[in-house]
């Protein structure tokens, strides 16, 4: 059977850490800034950690 294929897409959009947790960015970020609070802002800096259920169906499109 052939190796699977990465997704890479996907593999550009997410960062895959040492232990094996899956990162994204915020969304909800890009426009309309000026109606969303300031700690609302706050709190969509940073990266966030896929919930487990959807980690693992990206794990399996990434190949990982």
């Amino acid at each position: 059977m052939p190796k699977m294929k990465t997704k890479k897409s996907l593999l550009r959009r997410v960062k895959v850490t040492a232990s094996g947790k899956i990162l994204h960015a915020s969304n909800f970020k890009r426009h309309l800034r000026r109606s969303k609070s300031k700690s609302q802002l706050r709190r969509l800096k940073g990266t966030k950690e896929f919930t487990p259920g959807y980690a693992n169906k990206i794990r399996k499109a990434l190949g990982i």
